[in-house]
């Protein structure tokens, strides 16, 4: 008996289903539990025992009974049972425990790099999904503000240093000219098609795509800018970071730019003041100086870049005072206000009080999540410093709720955000079978030249959570591609167990240090240890084989 009814079960067989309903409903409303097992067995079309099947032709019944097959549904359970049996699987899988129908089996508000990516990873899951972007445009910080435009920038900017400096060989390339307002219309025309492209894909059809605003009703229901209401089984909140408010109530007195205003000036100031010792700050400040901007940088710890090694943040601002950027650290801002037609910040350096003026302030402090409109903490959501708190699987003090990128505060970096936006889709698809979040190959890339690039643990991170460590480093100066090039700076380190000799950890400050530092992840990703790496050819001359010889040096040294 048992093997005919999971026969007739798998094989899609309303008739049979309706049948067992009939039977069984008492017994699936009298156990709850086990309906919840049956519907988490629905996620995966499959049953693992007689008494799930059973509980699932109950839940089945209840959906029949409640909304979804009239007499008209009953005919095409009949006529069409493989279409009938599938709208059924869809019905039980937006079943709440109460049994409730929900609009959505999930609702990703944000349709940046990580909401994209949940929705699309959801979707393959087979789950109802609906996309909300509440945002001007579409595209999300990545393309719109962030990794793109400053990156198209960037190059631009590298391209202009190398022909001003084309002398060492033995090119001379006199009054070295650029159009400004041309670098920003190649920008925004790249930017464009990125956000065409994104465009496109948020509205494949592959799920529903509404642009709305969206704020938490209660926590299975969305009140929507637009004024509709939307009842969500689970939820992926993926709305991205706004700008910082600035450290000092002057500075919106006085005005200032900040990372996104940069990045669409239609001219260029003749000076600027700085404020920010990050990635952003770090960028921006090497991209005006190459373009002819007097440049003062003002940061408030010892060094620029602070999570990273001393001996990192030691080249990269070797290199900027170096190209002309006035680099203060260590300095506590005190005052802003404009000056003529100038503006100028007072700063404490080395407990002196400090005054420097320029046309213009760029404050590069920060992101800060942009949730404060969704109504999180009303429903229960747990928000701390400003960002939702989730744990390894991306779900929030709600376990329905799952969060994902900027918004978590954890790694405003975008490639986190999209593993984020797949773990909570996949989690929120298959409750039996989570997934967490796995940030041994944590990767970071700075793109001022040289770049600074790091994967895994750095030095200050192994002594914080006192990991043992050996740790080796060979500088770009003495290398052969490198010379050649004329890129003499930075230097490539890799951190190994003493005892084993697996690479924990890399760091490569130099030319194109965020395509170098690719080795290291994938030998990381595949727990290669030194002695492996150091073996592995690798063609030369070549920027690559730097990292064979402090692979050897730390090869000599482990497991001794």
């Amino acid at each position: 008996m048992c093997p005919l009814v999971l026969l007739l079960f798998t094989s899609h067989s309303p008739l049979i289903l309706l049948l067992f309903s009939l039977l069984f409903t008492a017994v699936a409303s009298a156990a709850p539990r086990l309906s919840n097992r049956a519907l988490r067995q629905v996620r995966q079309y499959r049953f693992l025992s007689y008494s799930n099947a059973i509980a699932f032709a109950g839940v089945s019944f209840q959906l029949l009974l409640r909304v979804s097959y009239p007499p008209p549904g009953l005919v095409l359970a009949y006529l069409k049972p493989r279409l009938a049996t599938r709208r059924w699987l869809a019905d039980a899988r937006a079943m709440s425990v109460t049994g409730a129908i929900y609009d959505y089996d999930l609702g990703v508000i944000g349709g940046g790099s990580g909401g994209y990516a949940a929705a699309r990873t959801a979707a393959s899951e087979g789950l109802k999904t609906v996309i909300l972007e509440g945002g001007e445009e579409v595209g999300g910080l990545c393309i719109l503000r962030g990794c793109m435009p400053s990156k198209a920038l960037l190059y631009a900017a590298e391209v202009l240093h190398l022909a001003s400096h084309a002398e060492s060989w033995g090119i001379r390339a006199e009054d070295v000219r650029f159009n400004f307002a041309q670098v920003m219309a190649r920008k925004d025309a790249l930017i464009k098609d990125f956000a065409d492209c994104r465009r496109q894909q948020l509205e494949s059809g592959k799920f529903k795509f509404l642009r709305a605003r969206a704020r938490f009703a209660d926590p299975h229901t969305l009140e929507l800018s637009t004024g509709e209401r939307l009842t969500v089984a689970s939820f992926v909140v993926a709305t991205g970071s706004v700008v910082a408010p600035s450290p000092l109530p002057q500075l919106d007195e006085v005005g200032y730019l900040t990372s996104d205003t940069a990045l669409s000036l239609s001219r260029l100031p003749k000076s600027l003041i700085v404020l920010g010792g990050g990635a952003v700050a770090a960028e921006l400040a090497q991209f005006f100086v190459r373009f002819g901007v007097r440049v003062t940088m003002i940061q408030r710890s010892a060094h620029v870049l602070q999570k990273f090694d001393d001996d990192a943040t030691a080249e990269l601002e070797k290199v900027l005072r170096r190209e002309g950027v006035n680099l203060y650290t260590g300095t506590r801002l005190l005052d802003a206000r404009r000056v003529g037609d100038g503006k100028e910040i007072a700063f404490e350096h080395n407990g002196q009080t400090v005054r420097v003026r320029a046309e213009e302030i760029l404050c590069a402090l920060g992101r800060v999540p942009d949730i404060a409109s969704l109504g999180l903490e009303s429903i229960g959501v747990r928000v701390e410093a400003g960002h939702i708190v989730t744990n390894e699987q991306m779900q929030t003090s709600l376990p329905h709720i799952y969060a994902a990128g900027d918004c978590t505060g954890l790694h405003e970096i975008v490639h986190i955000a999209i593993q984020q936006g797949e773990v909570a889709a996949h989690n929120a698809a298959h409750a039996d079978r989570m997934k967490p979040m796995d940030y041994r190959l944590l990767t970071e890339v700075i793109f001022t030249e040289p770049q600074v690039a790091v994967v895994g643990l750095t030095e200050k991170s192994a002594r914080a959570t006192k990991r043992p460590y050996l740790a080796a480093s060979y500088p770009f100066n003495d290398l052969g591609k490198s010379l050649i090039m004329e890129a003499k700076d930075g230097f490539v380190k890799l951190l190994a167990d003493p005892v084993t000799g697996e690479i924990i950890g890399g760091c490569c400050v130099g030319p194109v240090g965020g395509e170098l530092i690719h080795e290291i992840i994938a030998a990381m990703h595949k727990r290669m240890t030194v002695h492996e790496l150091a073996a592995m050819p690798h063609y030369h001359p070549t920027l690559a084989e730097i990292w064979t010889y402090p692979a050897e040096e730390l090869a000599d040294k482990c497991g001794r």
